[in-house]
C-alpha cells in the first residue's frame, strides 16, 4: 500500500499514513459542525497501526467532549485538526483535510456517504449552488 503524508498548517506536526482506509464519511451532525467550524467533517477511518508520527507529537492536544463519543486532536500552534484514536485505540479517525494531497493523490476509498444529513447546516444547500472560483473572487 502507498503512503500519504500529512500534518498541520504550520508544519509543526507531521505524519505518514498507509492509504488503506476502510471508511470515508462526510458527517453533517451538529457536533461535527462545531468541532470543525464548518458545514461537515470529512473523516477517513483506518486501523490504528497505519500511522507513523514523524514530528510534533508534543505539539498536539486531545480534547474529549463530555458525555459524547467525540474527540478532537489538534496542533497547539495552529489549531489544525489531526488524526485521533477511538474504539479503545483500535480505530484511527483521520480528518481528510490534514492529509497532503494534490490532483494526483487518490484515496483507496471515495467518500461513501453524507451522514446526519437532516442536521446539515441550513445554508449548505445554497452553498452547493453558489458560484465557484479558482481563488478569491474579484
Amino acid at each position: 500500500m502507498s503512503k500519504i503524508s500529512g500534518g498541520c498548517l504550520c508544519g509543526s506536526v507531521k505524519f505518514e499514513i498507509t492509504n488503506d482506509f476502510s471508511q470515508f464519511h462526510l458527517c453533517h451532525c451538529q457536533q461535527c459542525q462545531k468541532i470543525t467550524g464548518s458545514a461537515h467533517a470529512s473523516n477517513l477511518f483506518c486501523q490504528s497501526g497505519h500511522i507513523t508520527w514523524l514530528a510534533g507529537m508534543d505539539k498536539t492536544k486531545r480534547f474529549d467532549y463530555p458525555n459524547r463519543h467525540f474527540a478532537r486532536v489538534f496542533c497547539t500552534e495552529c489549531g489544525t485538526g489531526l488524526p485521533y484514536l477511538v474504539n479503545k485505540g483500535k480505530t484511527l479517525i483521520v480528518p481528510a483535510g490534514s492529509l497532503d494531497v494534490d490532483e494526483e493523490t487518490v484515496f483507496n476509498v471515495a467518500p461513501q456517504d453524507n451522514i446526519f444529513w437532516h442536521e446539515r447546516a441550513a445554508w449548505y444547500d445554497a452553498a452547493l449552488a453558489a458560484p465557484t472560483f479558482a481563488g478569491f473572487p474579484k
